[in-house]
């Protein structure tokens, strides 16, 4: 049995995110006795192609069409559904972000398969095929049974630690027809977010809402992110006032995200802005407001004053840095 995973990349080098895709297929690969096959798109070097075989794929399809380097969901799904048919793949795996968002239904609908959109675990195959993913925005958790012949995934970001493996991967360069409506869709601009570490794969965030009183004070959360080695984020109301951009807006209206340590500093903790960060490890809440709904969700919170908490917490993180 084959297991298909789409991979992506950003301007010709994979992200964490794409090896923990590899990662994910190959442990369901290694539980049913099958093989790993890679699938990615556009401009890429052979050696960096090659190097996902150190995170379990055997093999690697290359589709080189120059025009699938701007984004289109329809050409994409046409050549995941390529890939698979090629491979034989029972079992497809893509990120759960925005590319994965818009091509795993179109090809589990292309399929007639069964999907699971944001898988939070290994599927089970003791009684079927379970697989563990959140509902209700991250307030409970659905097990859900694909009994379709092939199986579609999106694995939610930040779920499982990336590990090399070892193992090298064979690339094979492939080709296939397309037609005008595949490209229909132009890509007029790109606008690319900023920043050392992409949001979406960060083990550490640092985020501001209201609370910090306007976009002049964001220097104190800039600098604990510097000192933690931690991405920026903010709450929607932040992002609709044009404090900060609207990439950095987490929520269930903004990015969803699973960082190890999440750290809110002046935001209330509205269910909406849960939703997009409830799966993140540890929560820290700092909130001069004791009635703050966040503080029922933190694991550790703090009383008080952003603009004097903050410093010394950072504070505290370049001593600590110090003596270690």
């Amino acid at each position: 049995m084959s297991v298909l995973v789409f991979v992506e990349h950003s301007q010709g080098s994979f992200r964490k995110k794409s090896f923990e895709s590899v990662l994910y297929a190959a442990q369901i690969a290694q539980n049913m006795g099958g093989t790993v096959t890679a699938v990615v798109t556009g401009n890429l070097a052979d050696g960096e192609i090659a190097a996902l075989g150190e995170y379990g794929a055997q093999k690697v399809m290359h589709y080189t069409d120059a025009r699938l380097d701007n984004f289109s969901s329809r050409a994409l799904a046409k050549v995941v559904c390529n890939a698979a048919k090629k491979a034989g793949a029972k079992v497809i795996i893509a990120t759960h972000d925005t590319t994965g968002k818009a091509i795993a239904p179109r090809v589990a609908a292309h399929f007639m398969a069964g999907m699971v959109a944001g898988a939070i675990s290994y599927p089970d195959a003791s009684s079927g095929f379970v697989v563990k993913r959140n509902v209700f925005s991250g307030k409970a958790f659905a097990n859900v049974n694909i009994t379709s012949d092939i199986k579609v995934i999106t694995l939610m970001p930040n779920t499982f630690p990336v590990v090399k493996t070892g193992g090298s991967a064979s690339v094979e360069k492939m080709d296939m027809a397309f037609d005008d409506l595949d490209f229909a869709v132009k890509t007029q601009s790109v606008d690319k977010a900023s920043g050392d570490i992409p949001l979406s794969e960060a083990e550490l965030v640092v985020s501001g809402g209201r609370g910090m009183k306007g976009p002049e004070n964001w220097y104190v959360l800039e600098e604990l992110a510097k000192e933690l080695g931690a991405a920026t984020a903010c709450s929607r109301p932040v992002a609709d006032s044009h404090w900060r951009p609207h990439n950095e807006h987490v929520g269930q209206t903004g990015g969803t995200i699973r960082p190890n340590l999440y750290i809110a500093v002046g935001i209330s903790g509205a269910i909406q802005h849960l939703a997009g960060v409830n799966g993140s490890k540890t929560i820290v809440v700092v909130n001069k407001d004791p009635e703050a709904p966040f503080f029922k969700a933190a694991d550790y919170g703090v009383l008080g004053d952003a603009m004097e908490i903050v410093p010394r917490i950072t504070a505290a993180v370049k001593k600590f840095k110090q003596n270690s």
